[in-house]
């Protein structure tokens, strides 16, 4: 029998980001938000089923609004006080993800649209025969 040695336990040191970026991503069964450095790096992030709603609840704007909560303290930690907000989706927790942001106590320096709009498509299928 080998006896392990006596391994010290340290708390990681969290990186202290200012300025940072919040992805919403609002789709019609979910929500998630990301808080990244300005390199795209992911400090922190939540989603309606990672905060424990399940089914129909997860798309609801009451959940946004929980999602946003749970990752602006997250967030805190690292420091963030500038956020420039990227959305994306069409689900209907949208608005309220960017007004609890807003809440929060973070400066939004911007808020852009992101949400891949076709230009043309997928092939449409052939007309019908009847």
């Amino acid at each position: 029998t080998r006896i392990m040695p006596e391994v010290k336990k340290t708390t990681k040191q969290l990186r202290q980001v200012p300025r940072g970026r919040a992805y919403i991503h609002a789709t019609f069964n979910n929500t998630l938000v990301n808080i990244t450095d300005l390199n795209g790096d992911v400090l922190c992030w939540s989603s309606a089923g990672h905060m424990g709603f399940s089914g129909p609840k997860k798309a609801t704007p009451y959940a946004a609004a929980q999602i946003v909560r749970d990752v602006a303290e997250k967030a805190k930690q690292h420091g963030v006080r500038e956020l420039t907000v990227y959305v994306k989706g069409v689900g209907s927790g949208r608005e309220s993800a960017v007004r609890t942001l807003n809440a929060s106590g973070f400066t939004i320096l911007g808020i852009k649209e992101i949400t891949p709009i076709p230009h043309n498509g997928p092939r449409a299928p052939k007309p019908r025969r009847v």
